[in-house]
């Protein structure tokens, strides 16, 4: 059986210069940093992909490894494996571009934990960076990558650098892509669980996986929080190995973030129009790829914490959205309706209160499950 490169792990990753800074910003100097993944998908081998895609700065890694994760920092000392670059255990990542290591000839299964420790030995500047990693990372002075356990370890709440494992699976494997904002990145899902909804959804599928692109504040229009989902397109989808399917979330953040930025002066929202526009172009482009395209109507917020957020004109535009994406002029090949999964029967406009994650705007754990047991898994034919 002939075997093929196919992602089995992404972390869609924000640039720190961006006026709008929501999550902590980081660099690192002498520092080894742990972090953890859980991989969606196996194979017979595995590769680690990382990025300075918005590093002023060349990055010099000074060396890498990759291990099973116990618990915490704590790795398998028996696992802990270098990683290569072109035969050699340093590299220089340019900037605005990638590093993947030389593969890794180790059997990997669905739901395995690994941990990737990356040495940084000179002042890395602001960090290429993810919003919610797969769990807490660790950080610590000097070159500590074969260590059993970081000892005092700072801990790190973003991801940094980090943005892959490809797996080496059967030709004709499928996967989908989770591609949108904080509802599929799983801002507020129990680190260490993976439990947002596209995991939760991907534990159902009988064959392929699901990789998560979602980027928490993201919007569909404008940049802000991470590049605008149009123009994440080619990157986080298209390149993405063994895609043939992308679920979607997105709208929340172009109606409420024109709120919080202005606080308390209202600001300019998009309206409906502007939001559905945006969404046949976002369908249009990835069924040009021939992907399918499965898209979902846009989760309640009203009545969240975050000041400036909920307005009546957003409301009134998320309503128009959702009916148009329940009708049968949207150019979906299908259409999650996460909004009814989560709502109050009693205040459709709001999270109910069970799968609240106390924000009004995101939900728990069970919320997620709540939404990954509503798809009909039928739209998901990897």
């Amino acid at each position: 059986m002939t075997s093929t490169w196919i992602a089995a792990h992404r972390s869609a990753v924000i640039d720190p210069y961006e006026a709008f800074a929501l999550f902590e910003i980081r660099g690192f100097t002498d520092r080894t940093v742990r972090q953890s993944l859980r991989l969606a998908g196996g194979g017979e081998a595995l590769r680690v992909r990382f990025s300075n895609r918005y590093g002023k700065e060349p990055l010099h890694v000074g060396g890498a490894h990759l291990a099973v994760r116990t618990r915490g920092s704590r790795i398998d000392p028996t696992s802990d494996t270098p990683l290569r670059f072109a035969g050699a255990e340093d590299a220089t990542i340019p900037v605005g571009e990638e590093l993947v290591s030389d593969p890794v000839e180790l059997p990997v299964s669905a739901g395995e934990e690994l941990t990737v420790s990356l040495y940084l030995p000179g002042d890395t500047g602001p960090s290429t960076y993810s919003a919610i990693p797969y769990d807490i990372g660790h950080a610590v002075p000097g070159d500590r990558l074969s260590a059993e356990v970081l000892e005092d370890a700072e801990e790190l709440s973003t991801g940094h650098y980090l943005t892959g494992v490809d797996v080496l699976a059967p030709a004709g494997t499928r996967i989908a892509v989770a591609f949108g904002d904080s509802w599929i990145e799983g801002a507020a899902i129990t680190p260490g669980t993976d439990n947002s909804f596209p995991a939760q959804l991907g534990r159902r599928l009988t064959r392929g996986w699901i990789v998560n692109q979602g980027i928490s504040a993201n919007r569909l229009l404008t940049d802000g929080v991470g590049d605008h989902l149009l123009s994440r397109v080619d990157r986080d989808v298209l390149a993405v190995p063994g895609v043939s399917h992308v679920l979607i979330h997105i709208g929340l953040n172009d109606l409420g973030l024109p709120g919080t930025l202005a606080y308390p002066e209202p600001a300019a929202r998009p309206t409906s129009a502007d939001l559905i526009a945006g969404l046949r172009m976002l369908a249009a482009r990835l069924h040009t790829a021939g992907l399918t395209v499965i898209g979902s109507t846009l989760g309640p917020y009203a009545g969240t914490t975050y000041p400036g957020y909920d307005s009546e004109s957003g409301q009134v535009a998320r309503r128009e959205v959702n009916a148009w994406l329940l009708g049968d002029d949207h150019p979906f090949d299908g259409v999650v309706d996460v909004a009814a999964a989560v709502a109050d029967p009693d205040q459709q406009d709001r999270i109910r209160a069970e799968f609240d994650s106390g924000d009004g705007v995101h939900v728990n754990d069970a919320g997620a499950k709540a939404i990954a047991d509503a798809v009909d898994i039928t739209l998901l034919d990897l």
